[in-house]
């Protein structure tokens, strides 16, 4: 278990949410008597390395990740968090978890941070191949989650295309486009471009997951390369620069925080029975800490009973 895992959970028990660390039990025990805590530990011998292949997971039900979807589906933890393979994750989570009712491709969203606070993108990288129907239930999922996190009454939903006009881009987008403008429950915006995403033009962007995670990445990326350019400019010149750099530092931290993936900690995996969080493999104590955070906000909202909710008021629309 690695040290931030540990640290993260120890600092998530401290804010109120009870954790149970799962996998090779004596190594988290010597990893929690280093850093001087004691949380519940649930053995699981087996462990899905990331060069791994996702498919795997259903013949490795002594795995860590298929045991804590097992502790989720059975009712002795309420939510399943994991930072290590997300394909393994989204595995165990169909396999164990199984769909909801009306949900044909659980999706992920991810928390995206824009000029206006945040948008939620839908799907970030689960479903690379989409039909129009897929996108209508990732923009009712979207929705539910935007009014619960964001605390938005009515969400706008934004549909990636390669223009605004409801007649451009491919075959997938225009279908989509025609069964979101009647799909009951969400206030549909209409196209909106890639540039919209970090704009905020719309409360829930949706997109298959292909162009979803492309946009995911690239978003991260510039944002680091900019806030790097930032850097170098404010520390590569002279003293009056040096000085400038000192007079804006907490600005730039704030600014910094702001953009960090760590913020939210995960994305959650919408569409499974069950609340499973998929976070990054490298994240760090304080990233573990609010991806836990998250999940157990999720779980007080009631976000998996809403989402039901709104897939069965789905039903009538699929129906006519």
């Amino acid at each position: 278990m690695p040290q931030a895992a540990v640290a993260g959970a120890l600092a998530a028990a401290r804010e109120g949410v009870s954790v149970v660390l799962v996998g090779d039990e004596g190594a988290i025990r010597q990893e929690l008597r280093a850093q001087g805590g004691e949380l519940p530990v649930h053995h699981a011998p087996d462990t899905v390395r990331m060069e791994d292949h996702a498919a795997e997971v259903r013949r490795r039900k002594d795995s860590s990740i298929m045991q804590a979807m097992r502790l989720t589906k059975e009712g002795d933890a309420s939510a399943c968090v994991s930072v290590g393979h997300s394909g393994a994750t989204m595995a165990a989570a169909l396999f164990v978890l199984g769909r909801l009712k009306g949900v044909e491709r659980p999706a992920i969203l991810a928390n995206i941070p824009t000029a206006k606070g945040f948008c939620a993108l839908i799907d970030a990288g689960a479903n690379a191949d989409c039909r129009p129907t897929h996108l209508q239930q990732f923009a009712v999922m979207g929705s539910v989650y935007a009014r619960l996190f964001y605390g938005l009454p009515n969400p706008s939903v934004g549909l990636i295309s390669i223009g605004e006009e409801p007649e451009k881009g491919n075959e997938l987008t225009r279908e989509a486009h025609a069964l979101l403008q009647k799909t009951p429950g969400i206030a549909f915006y209409g196209n909106v471009e890639g540039r919209d995403l970090l704009k905020g033009t719309t409360d829930v962007v949706v997109a298959d997951g292909f162009t979803g995670n492309v946009m995911l990445k690239l978003a991260e990326g510039e944002a680091k390369v900019i806030f790097g350019w930032v850097r170098e400019a404010l520390t590569g010149g002279g003293f009056g620069t040096k000085l400038g750099a000192a007079l804006v530092r907490s600005a730039l931290r704030r600014v910094a925080a702001r953009l960090d993936p760590a913020e939210y900690g995960a994305q959650p995996l919408l569409g499974v029975d069950g609340y499973a969080f998929i976070g990054h493999g490298s994240s760090d104590a304080r990233a573990i800490k609010n991806a836990l955070l998250t999940a157990k906000r999720a779980v007080e909202a009631e976000l998996l009973p809403k989402i039901k909710a709104g897939m069965a008021a789905l039903e009538p629309a699929r129906a006519s």
